[in-house]
């Protein structure tokens, strides 16, 4: 990497980090829009797996009748409890994810947005599946370690993420937003070993790449 190209990506990591937006919210209508066909099929209670500060929780309850969020992170869990304060159809466990915490089949819709590279990848699926009544809808918003099919997605990113955050946030921050708070690390599978992993325990999971390092897959519980 030479010297000019290494000063344009300090300077966009510059102007970035002073307009920051969470990724994450790109894709809050598609999974809304997830939670409305889960509701118009009669599903009532959704989990929403490592909640966070509590927005997408919050946004569920107006779809849904009963929704529970798990955030394993105190001062996370704290925001997440005061963001849907005064929505009576949302608990938030402050705890890790522990399927025996629930009843087996006790969700109709279970999300993971960002939150399952944080989790043994196998595990998990397989924990999700058995929550799901039939009938139900996993819904994931993932992140994976780059590969070369990433490429042209994460180029495409780099480009639209400071056009968004100037819109977003076209005064210059000096502190992070509450919804970016939640701690974070960077995924160590692909897509490619994410899906392999998927289609084993989830047949017919549907899967895609995206913008902005986050893929989505989509799997409906037979029954």
């Amino acid at each position: 990497m030479n010297r000019v190209t290494r000063r344009a990506l300090s300077a966009l990591s510059r102007f970035n980090a002073s307009h920051p937006w969470s990724h994450n919210t790109a894709y809050s209508t598609w999974v809304l829009r997830q939670a409305r066909i889960v509701r118009r099929r009669g599903g009532e209670r959704a989990l929403d797996v490592g909640c966070g500060t509590g927005a997408l929780a919050k946004r569920l309850a107006g779809i849904l009748p009963g929704v529970v969020g798990v955030e394993p992170d105190s001062p996370t869990a704290r925001r997440a409890r005061a963001m849907v304060a005064e929505s009576r159809n949302v608990a938030v466990l402050e705890a890790p994810f522990d399927p025996a915490v629930f009843d087996e089949q006790s969700f109709d819709l279970v999300t993971f947005v960002a939150v399952l590279h944080h989790l043994p990848l196998g595990q998990t699926l397989e924990a999700a599946r058995d929550l799901l009544r039939p009938g139900g809808r996993l819904v994931i918003v993932g992140l994976a370690r780059e590969s070369p099919g990433e490429r042209p997605w994460s180029a495409a990113s780099m480009l639209l993420n400071p056009v968004i955050g100037a819109i977003r946030h076209p005064r210059r921050a000096h502190t992070a937003p509450e919804n970016m708070t939640a701690p974070t690390r960077e995924p160590s599978e692909t897509f490619e070993q994410i899906a392999s992993v998927a289609s084993e325990i989830l047949p017919g999971v549907r899967m895609r790449r995206g913008l902005f390092w986050r893929y989505t897959a989509v799997w409906v519980k037979s029954g």
